[in-house]
């Protein structure tokens, strides 16, 4: 492992997307997302993430001079049209308008299309939550994951994630995979020789496995919770795709290429709750949220990331993911 401070990440993660095809306004955006990751300690979507994003420059088809626009598209709706290119600066330009529009109307759905998502879900629903908004988003992929009692590929590892405002600025946020473990997960346990927990995934004969190597090589990976989360992957497939005009995972596999970051869409929804339940309702939610994290061995969700994320770097780094940003 090598130490990095944050700065340094931001910067590495910059100079390598400009040196691969991204003007200097799209490389920013996502090495500030790679940066929030690794500060967070959520390596799995950090610096790791950086040579797919690279090969999708190279070879994927990611449109590094991407320009993203905003439509309103009715009172509480919009689009926003990615242009090919990579989430995060579409995800910086759709912030503004939809917290104005979630205020003014109560609530506000916002659909990101042709965008190449790659990246974690916790930081648009906790820019949300930091402007007192309630957030949820939601991503598809392409096939990784087989629906309940299947044994073949259909729907991505499909994300969700939701945040809550607390007082003084402060946010409750989970982000969570629809599979047991997120794509990312698997792929760094294939490349450190660990296994992965029973009920990841199946091998490409269909037989369950802990080799992450064994799911990763035509095998497929499974919905945390059998049936039930098969239902969620299923609802964000729907979210994501149907609901915004944009490709489910298997359509997404069409046109993607392999290691790539691939063309889709996200579902983002922001709620106003003063508007549903009046000013009380941050000390209200803080009732519950008290009671849990009074209860011994028990802790809120994304309390790991804020307590990473509070002391402020410098942070450990792979040797071998430095490695692979050094060859490009």
């Amino acid at each position: 492992m090598a130490e990095m401070t944050l700065e340094d990440v931001q910067a590495l993660g910059e100079k390598t997307l400009a040196d691969n095809g991204c003007n200097a306004e799209n490389a920013a955006a996502v090495a500030r997302t790679m940066t929030a990751a690794e500060r967070d300690g959520a390596h799995s979507h950090g610096l790791f993430r950086l040579p797919a994003y690279v090969k999708g420059l190279r070879e994927g088809g990611s449109n590094g001079d991407a320009d993203p626009t905003v439509e309103q598209i009715a009172p509480s709706v919009l689009r926003v049209h990615g242009q090919e290119g990579f989430a995060p600066l579409a995800l910086e330009r759709a912030k503004g308008p939809l917290v104005k529009l979630a205020k003014e109307q109560g609530v506000a759905m916002c659909g990101l299309t042709r965008i190449r998502h790659f990246a974690a879900l916790w930081p648009e629903v906790e820019m949300l939550a930091e402007q007192g908004l309630v957030g949820m988003a939601m991503t598809a992929a392409v096939p990784y994951v087989a629906p309940a009692g299947g044994r073949e590929a259909l729907f991505g590892t499909n994300p969700m994630a939701f945040a809550w405002p607390r007082p003084d600025g402060g946010v409750l946020a989970f982000d969570q995979a629809g599979s047991v473990l997120a794509r990312g997960e698997v792929m760094i346990a294939a490349r450190d020789g660990h296994k992965v927990p029973e009920g990841t995934g199946l091998d490409k004969h269909g037989n369950p496995t802990t080799d992450p190597a064994e799911i990763l090589d035509g095998g497929v990976q499974l919905a945390f919770g059998g049936y039930k989360g098969s239902s969620i992957s299923l609802m964000i497939e729907l979210m994501a795709g149907a609901m915004i005009g944009e490709v489910f995972s298997f359509e997404a596999k069409e046109t993607a290429v392999p290691g790539c970051p691939f063309n889709g869409g996200e579902f983002l929804l922001a709620i106003d709750p003063s508007k549903s339940a009046g000013g009380a309702f941050l000390e209200h939610g803080e009732k519950l949220l008290g009671k849990i994290e009074d209860m011994e061995g028990a802790r809120l969700p994304g309390a790991r990331r804020h307590a990473n994320r509070a002391k402020g770097g410098p942070v450990e780094v792979s040797d071998k993911v430095l490695a692979a940003i050094a060859a490009l």
